[in-house]
């Protein structure tokens, strides 16, 4: 059951509540008045319909260029360190801590953004971790 106590009543009664209640004022042109609107119900909800496919995909993007840029800031930085004294453990950290946060583009780009927000945060703390071996 997940009725809400604050939904609005059904489209045929909307504009002759409006016109009953004698305030033409408060009624705008899908017949809700300002109580509506003052519930969470106004035009920003149903903007914000309209919106959904949008920010999906420009979070979808935000998740595919920030696994990408992390990436491969984690197999340069495994290859510079793999080219100086560091110990061996190091390169494999920043080798590891990329290769999660590719896997959290490819996700990304599947439109699984909260998993991949959350593996691009481990594999930065993996790469992290590596760093204090040095």
């Amino acid at each position: 059951m997940s009725g809400r106590a604050d939904s609005d009543p059904s489209p045929d009664t909307r504009a002759e509540d409006a016109d009953e209640t004698g305030h033409p004022e408060n009624a705008d042109e899908t017949g809700r008045g300002d109580e509506a609107e003052d519930a969470g119900h106004g035009e920003h909800d149903e903007q914000g319909d309209e919106d959904a496919p949008r920010r999906a995909r420009r979070a979808r993007r935000a998740a595919v260029g920030a696994g990408a840029v992390l990436a491969l800031a984690g197999v340069a930085a495994a290859l510079l360190r793999l080219t100086g004294s560091a110990p061996a453990l190091v390169p494999v950290a920043y080798a590891c801590g990329a290769g999660v946060c590719a896997l959290a583009a490819v996700l990304g780009s599947r439109g699984r953004t909260r998993r991949a927000l959350w593996l691009l945060i481990a594999g930065l703390m993996v790469m992290a971790l590596g760093d204090q071996f040095d």
